[in-house]
């Protein structure tokens, strides 16, 4: 067999973003004999990436998607994505311990360690012993966490408004139950 000589080209952008609309694999080798010929890959929405696809599979594209969104929305401020959901969940939660902040920022204990020891660092959260139980830190947010916080949900704000801009509040509150009806499953 010889070697595969490959290459991805990407075929166009989608709508101004970064985001690839499709990707053609090229190969000029011949494999056992058989020539090998350009595999083209769908835009988002056509074929298995749009409505004839695996609801699974949706579910993480557009999960991906909002992700990138996200990131792109923080990429100039103080704050991480995984660091933002953190604090956020930190302010919505008071006391949370590292444990449970894991759980609802669904990150790993072992991230969320690691966020709330760069957050220390950064003086936007302070750790504080349990009056009771002395292995138990209390994490609290800064007054210097609550404005980096109020500045990144500024930016969040006009991601979320995009990605529900054509939504009637009826039909927002569908599709909320129906994610939250997913995640209660488990």
């Amino acid at each position: 067999m010889r070697g595969v000589d490959a290459w991805w080209f990407t075929v166009g952008f989608l709508s101004g973003r970064s985001n690839i609309k499709a990707r053609t694999l090229y190969s000029n080798s011949n494999i056992m004999g058989k020539t090998q010929h350009p595999t083209s890959v769908p835009a988002v929405g056509e074929g298995k990436r749009g409505e004839q696809g695996h609801i699974g599979y949706l579910l993480r594209q557009a999960q991906t998607a909002h992700r990138q969104h996200m990131e792109q929305a923080l990429a100039d401020s103080a704050l991480t994505l995984p660091q933002f959901m953190v604090l956020t969940m930190l302010m919505a939660y008071p006391g949370a311990s590292g444990a449970d902040l894991a759980r609802v920022s669904l990150l790993t204990p072992q991230t969320v360690s690691v966020i709330v020891t760069n957050l220390e660092r950064s003086g936007a959260i302070e750790r504080h012993a349990h009056a009771v139980h002395g292995r138990i830190q209390h994490i609290a947010v800064t007054a210097s966490g609550k404005q980096q916080l109020a500045a990144c949900r500024s930016k969040v704000k006009l991601v979320k408004d995009e990605l529900l801009s054509g939504l009637s509040a009826a039909e927002e509150k569908i599709i909320r139950r129906w994610l939250v009806r997913i995640a209660d499953t488990q």
